[in-house]
């Protein structure tokens, strides 16, 4: 599984200017996902940026493993007082060790070739009956944007069918836009899922 460095890197250079334009914005689902959780949860946060949604998640009572590719997102999000490590998604393992995973925009980073790993991988680490929660942009193929971040782009029916061959149930759909980092306003997919 590659990871793109050149994305990395954006997220590095411009971290601060990420939490303040983008992280501190509501996170459609977020509600959603934590009132479909047990109590006492575990989950995992596969791209956790600055930790604002992590640390939402933590003041619900539920047991975060915080995780980002990006060594300036981790830092920042451990200044929130989340306890989060560097991680890349390749490096995502195991099984059955979470009631929830929360992926929101970060798995669009990812080639188009290698989401079904992925989504399987993801599929292994939740426990029965555990909620997946993916959000990504809308659209066709892959592309850098502006920054020089790297997209791939899904159409509904293509992720709910990637989800549904790992193995998930789709439970919410929720379709949205918005203004990224770059700027430009984007439309929006977020789903939720059960193992």
């Amino acid at each position: 599984m590659s990871e793109d460095r050149q994305t990395l890197d954006v997220y590095d250079a411009q971290a601060a200017e990420y939490e303040a334009r983008v992280a501190v914005k509501d996170t459609p689902g977020l509600d959603d996902f934590i009132a479909a959780l047990p109590e006492n949860a575990h989950v995992l946060d596969l791209g956790c940026g600055p930790g604002l949604t992590a640390k939402q998640m933590i003041n619900h009572g539920i047991t975060v493993d915080a995780t980002d590719g990006s060594d300036a997102m981790v830092k920042r999000a451990r200044g929130h007082g989340v306890t989060a490590r560097q991680a890349l998604f390749h490096q995502i393992d195991g099984q059955a060790l979470y009631e929830g995973i929360f992926a929101n925009f970060s798995l669009l980073h990812l080639p188009r070739s290698e989401m079904p790993a992925m989504l399987a991988r993801l599929h292994k680490a939740l426990r029965s009956q555990g909620v997946l929660h993916i959000g990504v942009k809308l659209g066709t193929g892959d592309a850098r944007d502006d920054l020089g971040r790297f997209y791939t782009y899904y159409q509904q029916d293509e992720l709910e069918e990637l989800l549904t061959l790992a193995g998930f149930t789709i439970i919410t759909r929720i379709l949205g836009s918005g203004t990224g980092l770059d700027g430009h306003s984007s439309d929006w997919i977020v789903l939720h899922a059960r193992s």
